[in-house]
């Protein structure tokens, strides 16, 4: 008999809490949902821990990571299957030079050489700061700086070259705020006493890093007080994080000559020509303020004092790859002050993560072949194409939007590509020169080798097919310039489900509404200004776009209203786009997953019905429990609220959640209509 959502509707109002608090003693062994059901809570208090809770109670988070949930779960998975194929590599005898095996055993061997490390410690980079002890002037640091962008980190500001936001057909030179070592410019500014303790922390980091350089005590206090005074200035001269979101004010595209005469102390020819950019003609300048602050800068510290911001720079990018002395300084700051995490994570980890990192495109090849549940991207593509099919017929019923834009929207929608599984091709890593014999010098060369890749596009044609994630990735991304969604392969992993495929109610509430969110990412508050072609455009008419600005305010005050750490408020401007995507892929995933035959056929599975089992894989997508400092470093630094609001959000906003789970008024999650943002 076809299922009746509406009659549905009205039945769960009265039974779904009990029959989900009663699921324990009817679910199937295992059941990835209803085991991990918090019965001593309200769903409609807290669904996030209603649906996770006891997960949550029987999994602490270990000592060595900031958090502990699906990601980690999933991540371990991956860890594994990558580090099997670094043991082989490595064990593997008389690989040719340059083969993919010869550089992921070497790559592989070379950070599980503690020995060597430690014996080393920082010894690897002496060359390197020694040519900057002897850097006389100004041009010295910069072309210095230029060394720096492609092996290690980006000191005095961003640089890099990406398809143009007016032309996607062509590659574009974009040049934007940057220079600073913590992760925001919140952390030199804010003056709370959190942030301030962790600023006094930073000093005390950089200081301990000179000393590990050679500096005596009073010198490597000074260096430290120095850059700190030195990077509160850029920060101080930096837009804010929320700022940076629109593509259009953040647009500033000049001529090679007008940059040169806009920062006058900074020698962008030499530059260029350390980077390999031998003729540049036009730049984009995200933050032009930003840039003309800087070139005062230049002058107003003296050499020395950039000397030692760019020696602190190179270590510090590669800090996590020396000696343990070295590393464990990184950790303590990075990860123990920052992110609460209490120790490191094995060493084998550590090595498996970097090395996947760096050689990912290699391990990808073999992964595919080998990990991949069958069907994966047949599976992908279904989920994909059931996704667009639902976003096309909700374009066409909104009562906000005009038939003009609507119909702009729709071409828009039929262009969107979709890359799931894994790319058709690889990456030529050939030029990659990887041995045993340096961990930091490996690490080095790849960085190396992806800044030349990139380089290498400018004045090239674009390559639509490129793949910006592996297939091993448990992420996704949707591109604005290529108008593109990407979904690699592992993301059909689930709990519990590793050797076999989910139900639908998970996959469609986990990869559905990933799809949805991804798609959603084209139409929200910065996705709407590029068009079809992947071309910043303005495509909506004045009405339609004064309706959707009234809409996104509602879910910037409905996040801004949430209050994530101690009295720390999640910043609902600067999360806005993610959480607009977040709304729209629950509803579409759900609206997808009703034409599905478990949602048809009213399947139970573990005492659960299908409206159950959906918002539970929902919950179970952001199934994650943060440590306190690291959510405050999200708040403070990251387009994403943290995962809990990342349920509470949207699920806030549908009256198909109030139905399945008996909301109503009183209750924590319960919005009055009012208040209900509805976008998609």
């Amino acid at each position: 008999m076809k299922f009746n959502p509406l009659i549905c509707g009205l039945i769960l109002v009265a039974t779904a809490t009990a029959s989900c608090k009663q699921a324990k003693s009817s679910i199937e062994k295992g059941d990835a949902l209803a085991s991990h059901i918090d019965s001593t809570t309200n769903a409609g208090d807290d669904f996030f821990q209603f649906a996770n809770g006891k997960w949550f109670k029987e999994n602490p988070i270990p000592a060595s990571e900031q958090s502990n949930g699906i990601f980690q779960l999933v991540q371990d998975t991956i860890n594994e299957q990558v580090r099997k194929i670094c043991e082989s590599s490595v064990a593997t005898k008389n690989e040719p030079k340059g083969s993919n095996k010869q550089k992921i055993g070497d790559f592989f061997y070379s950070g599980m050489d503690s020995l060597s490390l430690n014996k080393k410690g920082i010894n690897d980079l002496k060359n390197d700061l020694d040519k900057i002890d002897k850097i006389k002037d100004l041009n010295g640091i910069i072309t210095e700086a230029s060394y720096i962008h492609t092996v290690s980190s980006a000191p005095l500001f961003n640089m890099y070259v990406t398809q143009d936001d007016k032309n996607s057909s062509k590659y574009q030179v974009y040049i934007t705020q940057g220079g600073l070592s913590m992760p925001d410019r919140n952390y030199y500014l804010d003056m709370d006493a959190s942030t301030k303790s962790i600023r006094e922390k930073f000093v005390t980091y950089v200081g301990n890093m000179f000393g590990i350089m050679g500096y005596e005590k009073t010198k490597a206090k000074q260096a430290a007080d120095r850059l700190m005074e030195m990077e509160t200035a850029l920060a101080k001269t930096s837009r804010k994080r929320e700022d940076t979101r629109d593509p259009l004010t953040n647009y500033h595209k000049m001529a090679f000559g007008k940059l040169e005469t806009l920062t006058s102390n900074l020698d962008w020819k030499s530059f260029m020509n350390g980077v390999g950019l031998a003729k540049v003609d036009s730049v984009v300048v995200g933050q032009p303020e930003f840039l003309t602050a800087l070139n005062g800068y230049l002058k107003k510290y003296t050499i020395e004092d950039w000397k030692n911001y760019l020696k602190f720079h190179l270590v510090n990018g590669l800090a996590s790859y020396l000696d343990d002395k070295t590393y464990m300084e990184d950790f303590n700051f990075y990860s123990s002050t920052l992110r609460g995490i209490k120790e490191p994570k094995p060493r084998w980890k550590r090595v498996v993560e970097n090395t996947d990192g760096y050689l990912g495109e290699l391990i990808g090849q073999v992964y595919v072949n080998e990990y991949l549940p069958k069907g994966t991207k047949e599976k992908l593509e279904e989920i994909g194409n059931a996704i667009k099919s639902v976003f096309a017929q909700r374009i066409k019923a909104l009562d906000w939007m005009s038939a003009t834009t609507k119909e702009k929207a729709l071409k828009k929608l039929n262009a969107v590509i979709m890359k799931v599984g894994y790319p058709d091709k690889w990456k030529d890593l050939s030029s990659m020169q990887i041995d045993r014999t340096s961990y930091v010098k490996n690490v080095m060369s790849a960085n190396k080798w992806a800044f030349s890749y990139m380089i290498n596009k400018y004045g090239k044609s674009v390559d639509r097919t490129e793949w910006d994630m592996q297939p091993q990735t448990y992420n996704a991304y949707y591109n604005p310039s290529n108008n593109e969604i990407v979904i690699p392969g592992c993301n059909i992993i689930v709990p519990g489900y590793e050797r076999k495929m989910a139900d639908d109610a998970i996959l469609y509430a986990i990869i559905g509404a990933t799809f949805g969110h991804e798609i959603t990412h084209g139409f929200d508050d910065q996705g709407c200004k590029y068009n079809e072609f992947g071309n910043l455009s303005d495509w909506w008419t004045s009405e339609d776009k004064a309706q959707f600005e009234k809409k996104t305010k509602m879910i910037v005050k409905q996040f801004n209203d949430y209050v994530a750490v101690d009295s720390l408020h999640i910043n609902g401007e600067l999360t806005q786009g993610e959480n607009i995507a977040d709304l729209g892929g629950v509803i579409m995933g759900f609206e997808a997953f009703k034409k599905t035959k478990q949602y048809t056929d009213n399947e139970m599975i573990a005492g659960l019905n299908p409206s159950q089992r959906f918002f539970l894989g929902y919950a179970l997508t952001w199934m994650l429990n943060m440590r306190p400092e690291a959510m405050a470093n999200q708040i403070k630094s990251n387009e994403h609220a943290p995962a809990k609001w990342r349920v509470l959000g949207p699920l806030s906003n549908m009256p198909e959640f109030y139905q399945t789970f008996g909301v109503k008024q009183g209750d924590k999650m319960w919005r009055p209509d009012s208040l209900i943002v509805k976008i998609w």
